[in-house]
């Protein structure tokens, strides 16, 4: 059973939307199943405004709040169960938002307080629970760790109703065999020409052929190599794909870094084939050279905002990349949740930076004030700073060095000093 958490700024849209035929037409018979609005008559289904009644009872205790309320209001949990097992009945649907609300603190069983919600469901083996973080009593509901809590709820519901998967079996130690990869090296030669050489047999003779190596066998045995008229970009391109492929199949691979694709880096790409990482690393270096709350505001925007920021992206593509394990493979339902609960993290991370890029601005250069405390009360010299002035000597290298003439009294055993970087990668 997997929830996914997340915000919204609107609850009339949402409802609409749930309420509709959906992006691809597949939210069906939408009905409210359970929810609390704190003596509204939220079960009042059979009236055409049905999404904007209930908008206006969850609304209520938000416009209580004024100013105060928050950008984005509307908490959204949508959960969805193993489509291996059988789908659960509305009241089965109901216990879980139950159950869901009552962990996450946004309706605990006898709260009086508690925020408004419903559950609605419009599609089969999953529900929708939506609530307004506004408490009755005027205070807001704090959400910090409600992924975390939404998922350990989750993995307990599957586990009592008998849909959480079993437990893999430890392999005893006895039976653990080791077989040791069949080793191959593709390097450069000085000749210009690329081999590879290693394992002989007859699986790794046909990859490297696919791949566009020629294929010798002499008095040395079987070998194989390319020819040194093959252009730079085609060897390295042969050989990144013979790599991939002898890796494929299990062999262990020693690949020359220089006829490696993968770590080809340029002065406009320096991280390679990961382009979306040097993007966030040219980000990094703006967030680091920001010389004013705005300037820092504005780069980190570029993380946090709620449509295209970075960890929305993020968060988009982990849920993503489980919903395709999903579609690939149903018997992947464990590594799937996997993405889903890191898709929630990157979610509880977005919520809890909700409102910081405002914060920011308000953000004071401290460095300025300290040049002026500099200037206006100078430091007499002292010990330190006589070392560090420039010695006679050192003074007499420099002049004879602009005029083109070494000085004898400049020691040349000494190297000039190494500048490090200030950063690593």
């Amino acid at each position: 059973m997997i929830a996914h958490l997340q915000r919204a700024s609107h609850t009339a849209g949402l409802l609409e939307y749930l309420y509709g035929p959906g992006e691809r037409g597949n939210h069906t018979n939408p009905r409210l199943i359970v929810g609390d609005s704190h003596g509204a008559p939220i079960e009042i289904l059979a009236e055409t405004d049905a999404p904007a009644y209930l908008a206006r009872a969850l609304d209520a205790p938000v416009e209580g709040l004024g100013a105060r309320a928050p950008e984005r209001p509307v908490w959204v949990c949508s959960v969805r169960s193993d489509p291996r097992q059988p789908d659960l009945t509305d009241s089965q649907w109901a216990w879980v938002a139950r159950r869901v609300v009552a962990a996450t603190g946004i309706a605990r069983e006898g709260d009086p307080d508690a925020c408004r919600w419903i559950a609605v469901r419009n599609q089969a083996r999953r529900v929708h629970v939506v609530a307004t973080l506004a408490r009755e009593d005027g205070s807001l509901h704090n959400t910090y760790r409600d992924a975390f809590r939404l998922q350990t709820e989750c993995h307990r519901i599957a586990t009592e109703i008998g849909h959480a998967p079993p437990a893999p079996r430890p392999t005893p130690r006895a039976q653990e065999t080791h077989v040791p990869a069949p080793y191959i090296t593709i390097s450069a030669e000085p000749s210009g020409s690329v081999s590879a050489k290693g394992a002989s047999d007859d699986l790794s003779a046909t990859l490297l052929k696919h791949a566009g190596f020629q294929q010798i066998e002499d008095w040395y045995g079987r070998r194989h190599r390319l020819a040194t008229t093959t252009p730079q970009a085609e060897r390295v391109a042969i050989a990144s794909h013979a790599a991939e492929m002898l890796r494929a199949a299990r062999y262990s691979v020693d690949l020359d870094p220089d006829l490696d694709t993968s770590r080809l880096t340029s002065p406009a790409n320096p991280l390679g084939l990961y382009t979306a990482g040097a993007e966030v690393l040219r980000l990094t270096d703006q967030i680091r050279a920001a010389e004013n709350g705005a300037d820092l505001a504005q780069a980190v925007d570029h993380l946090l905002h709620p449509e295209h920021g970075v960890l929305e992206r993020l968060r988009e593509a982990l849920e993503t990349a489980g919903g395709q394990i999903t579609d690939l493979d149903d018997e992947a339902y464990a590594l799937a949740d996997r993405f889903g609960f890191a898709a929630e993290f990157v979610s509880a991370a977005q919520s809890e930076l909700v409102g910081a890029g405002r914060e920011l601005h308000r953000v004071k250069d401290s460095r300025q004030d300290h040049t002026g405390a500099q200037t206006q009360s100078p430091t007499p010299p002292d010990a330190r700073s006589a070392a560090l002035a420039t010695s006679p000597a050192a003074a007499r290298a420099k002049a004879s060095s602009a005029l083109g003439t070494p000085s004898p009294e400049v020691d040349t055993a000494v190297g000039a000093p190494q500048v490090f970087s200030s950063r690593t990668r």
